[in-house]
This record gives structure tokens, C-alpha cells and sequence, in this order.
């Protein structure tokens, strides 16, 4: 976390294979606590990321964007996210 106030910032590493990736996000205080099922901003974060590799390589993933529009791309975001968290 780069940025503890509201919104909440995140800058994310992905590396895999050879390659690395670099993302800034953010998560307002609202969506944190309505998404995070009482984890942590950071694991909350982490299962973002793991929802969105399971479904786009890497490089597809937006540079930049908020946790709020993952479910504009990915309906079911929400409702499996969940399952990241367990």
C-alpha cells in the first residue's frame, strides 16, 4: 500500500514467467468494507489480482484502475470474490 487515506492505493507487482507487470490501484474505504469480509486491504487486493489472472493474461490487465470496475468487465466478480479470499 502507497497511500493508507481514501482512496486506498496499491501499487502491484505481477510477475510471471519472464515477465513482470507494474498496476496502480486503488479501493475507496466504502468498497473495502463492503468487499473485504473482514480481510485485510492487501489480501482483499491479492484476490483481486488472482480473480483477474484466472481469467486475462496478465498484460491485459488495466495499468490503471479501481477495484469498482473489475465487475464492469467481470459480472461475477462479487459474488466469486469471495472464494479469493478463503
Amino acid at each position: 500500500m502507497i497511500d493508507d487515506g481514501d482512496p486506498l492505493v496499491f501499487e502491484v507487482k505481477v510477475r510471471e514467467g519472464s515477465g513482470e507487470t507494474r498496476h496502480r490501484v486503488t479501493l475507496s474505504q466504502k468498497d473495502f468494507e463492503r468487499l473485504g469480509a473482514g480481510a485485510g486491504a492487501e489480501r482483499l487486493i491479492d484476490a483481486a489480482f488472482r480473480f483477474l489472472l484466472d481469467r486475462e493474461a496478465k498484460e491485459s490487465i488495466l495499468a490503471r484502475f479501481d477495484v469498482s470496475v473489475i465487475s464492469g468487465y467481470f459480472p461475477d466478480f462479487e459474488q466469486k470474490l469471495p472464494h479469493y479470499l478463503k
